[in-house]
């Protein structure tokens, strides 16, 4: 199987890791850095260990697509909590 598709199911752990830091208590503004550092760190240490340039991008796109995938969802919550439609 394929490193991509493991960095893709890295996502989900991404962003509940990020959601129970900020819950002890880190700043909401530095989550998107968190996701990018745990990104980095899966891509490292598990998704291409051993290609550098490969776990750095691949580990940089996990973390991204983690910030991107949570913002996403919640400004459409927010969106049909508050019933606008744009």
């Amino acid at each position: 199987m394929n490193p991509e598709v493991y960095g893709i199911a890295a996502v989900p752990v991404i962003i509940a890791l990020v959601e129970l830091a900020k819950r002890m208590g880190l700043n909401r503004k530095f989550s998107p850095l968190l996701a990018l550092t745990l990104g980095l760190i899966i891509g490292f240490v598990y998704l291409a260990p051993g290609d550098y340039a490969k776990a750095a991008w691949l580990g940089v796109v996990t973390g991204l697509a983690a910030t991107g995938l949570w913002s996403g969802a919640k400004n459409v919550a927010e969106g049909l909590k508050s019933g606008e439609e744009e």
